[in-house]
């Protein structure tokens, strides 16, 4: 099975950003877990912190990978084009936040992109990762 992980904007300062929201560990370091523990998986990891590149690799791998995971970061909040491109894509789409966004600020309570979605996880630090990827053994 084939997943594409997309991080959006600021998530390329894992381990160096707010430690205490985000924890302390780079998400290329952790990225080379996950292969190791899903190793029955083809993953793929690509972050930009520019919402047109985001949208075209939504749109580069959503008919052909057999899934997306997606952190679209403060563009979840704000981003009508990342949820259109997710809706007009034919594979399964998992939104994950690290943080469990609804006990920040308000702005943080709206996702254009859940209702586009087969599921949200949120709230579990990178295990929201972990978990995004079991789902994809169901």
């Amino acid at each position: 099975m084939k997943l594409q992980i997309i991080n959006g904007p600021n998530l390329n300062l894992l381990g160096k950003r707010e430690q205490n929201i985000y924890g302390d560990q780079s998400f290329d370091d952790y990225f080379k877990k996950l292969k190791t523990k899903f190793d029955n998986f083809e993953l793929c990891y690509f972050q930009s912190n520019i919402e047109g590149e985001l949208i075209d690799k939504i749109q580069e791998v959503g008919f052909d990978f057999d899934g997306i995971i997606i952190n679209a970061a403060a563009y979840t909040h704000t981003s009508v084009g990342i949820g259109d491109a997710i809706r007009s894509i034919s594979c399964s789409v998992i939104e994950v936040h690290i943080s469990n966004t609804y006990s920040r600020e308000d702005f943080r309570h709206k996702s254009f992109l859940s209702s586009h979605v087969k599921g949200v996880i949120l709230g579990f630090g990178l295990k929201s990762y972990d978990l995004a990827i079991e789902s994809f053994n169901q």
